[in-house]
């Protein structure tokens, strides 16, 4: 992790990488079509939840160290005190909030991790050819159903058995 960079500009690399998941998500492909990439998906969102909390927490650190030191203003000439509190219940608001957006995705997380991908459809179409085992003259096995040895060439055209 490189530590010279600000934790705001960390907060904006989180979010474009949470923004990046938004645009990636919305169509399947290679990486994102299962259920179980689902699963890890909200596994690791559910992980990223769980942390903020923390985060929210360490966020206000700058202002309850200001408050501490008589050294925050407020635009307005209004009360640094009430201020500072306003901002620190808001944050707990934040807190628990993200602490149950956490629990929600654990039971997201949970109901997923039986759903699997039938890939019964994805068999050989002619897997119960009754010639599929069938062997050539020299012992091999035509892949793609009767064994009469076709191969798409010149010399050996598409299997018109089937």
């Amino acid at each position: 992790m490189d530590h010279t960079q600000s934790p705001v500009a960390l907060a904006d690399q989180a979010a474009e990488a949470i923004r990046a998941i938004n645009h990636r998500t919305r169509t399947p492909g290679t990486g994102w079509q299962y259920p179980g990439d689902a699963y890890s998906l909200i596994g690791t969102l559910a992980h990223l939840s769980r942390m903020l909390p923390q985060a929210i927490t360490q966020a206000l650190q700058p202002v309850t160290d200001a408050h501490q030191a008589d050294r925050l203003t407020v635009d307005g000439s209004k009360d640094p005190a009430h201020a500072a509190s306003s901002a620190v219940q808001a944050a707990r608001v934040a807190i628990g909030r993200a602490q149950h957006l956490a629990e929600a995705l654990d039971q997201v997380h949970s109901a997923l991790s039986p759903l699997g991908y039938d890939t019964s459809a994805d068999e050989d179409e002619f897997a119960d050819c009754p010639h599929c085992a069938a062997e050539d003259d020299d012992g091999e096995i035509y892949p793609h159903c009767c064994g009469c040895g076709a191969d798409g060439s010149g010399e050996r055209p598409d299997c018109t058995c089937v």
